[in-house]
């Protein structure tokens, strides 16, 4: 019986994991926390590892390419940016999360 519901609530998207991952990152990176913490937290909290491992890959690959894109306006090193990682597979949650992150960095250019 509760499997069901879960499983109806899911389908309905009312249960997302990997939506709760991105705001808990969002709004504990605006506070300072670093990612060990994070990781921490996000299992603690019943998060899968998988998707935990995705961002962290996701923002790995992310800190490579952006010497690269230095050259590039803002913007459009987002969209470049938003492209390497949909081409590599991040699901587009993840990658849409790691280019928010990333447009800080991009804006001091």
């Amino acid at each position: 019986m509760t499997a069901d519901v879960v499983a109806d609530l899911e389908r309905r998207g009312y249960l997302d994991d990997a939506a709760f991952a991105r705001q808990w990152v969002t709004s504990r990176t605006a506070r300072g926390y670093g990612p060990a913490r994070l990781r921490a937290e996000l299992r603690a909290r019943g998060v899968a590892s998988g998707l935990i491992g995705q961002l962290e890959e996701a923002r790995r690959l992310a800190r490579r390419r952006l010497p690269a894109l230095q050259r590039a306006a803002p913007l459009k090193a987002a969209a470049r940016l938003r492209d390497h990682l949909l081409r590599r597979g991040f699901p587009g949650g993840v990658v849409a999360q790691v280019v928010r992150e990333s447009l800080s960095g991009l804006q001091d250019w």
